[in-house]
């Protein structure tokens, strides 16, 4: 059902002719479709079909709505009985035009439109609108076609009695974005039949195309104080809150639940079909009523299972089951929805994205690991989803894998927000790989340090304030010193400490009281040989926050010890 473009096109239109009886069960059947309720519609048409075989239009509006709801093959078949109970009537041929060109086939459609123009008269307008409208009724719209045929009805009906020309020139023009043309068509439209509701619903998409909410609003819920009952108000205004809610983060909480309250009544009122529950489905994701939309995508699942759009159901559910918890579900939806695509170009981020989360939860780190991966090449914007695997590897203390993993986010997303908290776990999950396997004689790489090192440097060049950073770079030039003959490669590093908490910023000394006695005695101790002043005043400093440090202690003991005395010589 092409819901989206056949939303914005009128039908090909319903001629009213013939009987009083007759006139007002096809304007019935008329206004059903207008209102999408196409099984409602259907069932009329059939009867009339029925009832008055020989009438054209009767098979023709029954075709169209099969048309809309992706029926072509039997729309085809209805025009054809059309075309043989009255070849006369234009109508068919141009149905059967239409649903070539849903098939694919220009050159039949051409042919069956050439047919319709021949048939009727050359001062009919009806012929040349359907078949522009024709033109623009599918998805890959033939504008350069379409034009030709609506300027054609226009000029023949040349007193403008039929607003449905106006409202063919601005379906015209608002599929092309030029909504000021689309504009001036649709009031024209208005100012021939104020009651035509379907003009008054595109104006409000169109303003809801240009984030002109406040008039979208107006302009929809007129149409709704026009006809409480017209459905497919309730859907564009839906549309509207939406939009609204998602690009205006201040109105998130407001329009997301008006969005929903009105796409419910839209479906009230209309088949409720498949295609209206999955597009709901897809409000209960924006609004992320999870609980509400893991229940209509399980109904979902066994309305139309078939179905091309049930990889989309399959996709919501697996999403839902993750944001409610239910882990396993998950994973099996997800691997149901990537076991279904055979488009691989169908596969957005989040769906790599959501299995990986699914795989992590069930306890595949590995395979989750890859799938996120994949999930932030295709979006950058994905990053915190590989921060979240990073943190809970950290936190298991697998600080290996997590050093790999934050270092794939940083490398994924460098100017994310988050970046400069990715580089530090970074390091720090670099430091302890190397800090505890050389703990345990494992003899680690060297350039476990170098990229632990890299990172802190990274961080003071964006943060030179961060003082954690230079502790660290500290305690990693330790490790690369050489303990049987050390250079002391560390001072440089907590002299830059001592000096951002003691005078740059001496506020900051009080959140790293244990890196700063850290410094004052690895430096005291440096110079203990070459300046035993500064050295016992490092010493002390480091007593007055940590009284109990026993390396202070002692250091300053030998410090202060009295020199030894000489030997007595022997006379």
């Amino acid at each position: 059902m092409k819901m989206t473009k056949k939303a914005i096109t009128l039908g090909l239109g319903l001629v009213v002719m013939g009987s009083a009886s007759f006139a007002q069960s096809l304007n019935d059947a008329k206004k059903a479709i207008d209102a999408e309720q196409y099984q409602k519609a259907t069932t009329m048409l059939k009867a009339l079909v029925k009832s008055q075989a020989s009438k054209g239009e009767n098979y023709f509006n029954l075709g169209d709505v099969y048309l809309r709801m992706d029926y072509v093959d039997s729309a085809r078949a209805v025009f054809t009985q059309g075309v043989a109970a009255d070849p006369k009537n234009s109508l068919n041929y141009i149905g059967l035009g239409e649903a070539d060109l849903f098939s694919n086939n220009p050159t039949s459609a051409n042919t069956n439109f050439a047919k319709a123009v021949e048939v009727s008269s050359k001062k009919d307008y009806i012929p040349q609108l359907y078949i522009g409208k024709a033109y623009i009724a599918t998805d890959k719209p033939d504008f350069t076609s379409a034009l030709p045929y609506l300027q054609k009805a226009d000029e023949l009906d040349k007193d403008d009695k039929d607003a449905e020309t106006f409202v063919a020139l601005g379906d015209y023009y608002a599929l092309q974005k030029k909504n000021s043309e689309a504009l001036q068509n649709y009031m024209r439209a208005l100012n021939i039949n104020g009651a035509l509701l379907r003009a008054k619903v595109q104006i409000g998409r169109m303003y809801t195309e240009s984030r002109a909410f406040p008039e979208a609003e107006a302009e929809l819920q007129s149409a709704i104080a026009a006809d409480a009952n017209y459905g497919p108000a309730y859907r564009e205004i839906a549309e509207l809150y939406m939009q609204w809610a998602n690009q205006v983060a201040t109105e998130q909480a407001t329009k997301s639940p008006l969005a929903l309250t009105n796409y419910k009544k839209y479906l009230d009122l209309t088949d409720q079909s498949y295609e209206s529950k999955l597009r709901y489905a897809q409000f209960l994701f924006y609004a992320k009523d999870f609980q509400t939309l893991e229940q209509e995508t399980g109904q979902l699942a066994t309305m139309n299972p078939n179905d091309a759009k049930s990889l989309v159901v399959s996709r919501l559910r697996g999403y839902s089951a993750y944001e409610n918890k239910n882990y396993p579900k998950s994973l099996e939806y997800m691997n149901d929805f990537f076991a279904k695509v055979k488009d691989t170009s169908r596969i957005v981020a989040s769906d790599y994205l959501y299995l990986g989360r699914a795989l992590m939860q069930n306890g595949n780190d590995s395979l989750a690991l890859k799938n996120i991966v994949k999930a932030v090449e295709k979006d950058s914007t994905n990053a915190e989803a590989l921060e979240e695997v990073a943190m809970s590897l950290f936190k298991a203390k697998n600080y290996a894998k997590a050093g790999d993993v934050f270092a794939i986010a940083v490398k994924s997303n460098p100017n994310g927000k988050n970046t400069l908290t990715n580089s530090y776990y970074l390091g720090v999950a670099k430091y302890y790989d190397y800090a505890l396997k050389d703990r345990d004689g494992k003899h680690p790489d060297r350039k476990i340090l170098v990229d632990a090192d890299s990172a802190f440097s990274s961080i003071i060049k964006f943060k030179s304030d961060f003082a954690l950073a230079y502790a660290y770079r500290a305690r990693i030039a330790k490790y690369a010193d050489d303990a049987n003959n050390p250079k002391w490669l560390a001072v440089p590093y907590y002299d830059q400490l001592i000096q951002l908490v003691t005078v740059t910023k001496p506020e900051l000394a009080a959140s790293v009281p244990k890196e700063l006695v850290e410094a004052y005695v690895y430096t005291g101790s440096y110079y203990a040989q070459t300046d035993k002043e500064k050295a016992k005043d490092y010493l002390t400093k480091a007593l007055a926050i940590d009284p109990q440090n026993a390396g202070a202690q002692e250091r300053l003991k030998q410090l202060t010890a009295p020199a030894p005395k000489s030997p007595v010589k022997k006379k």
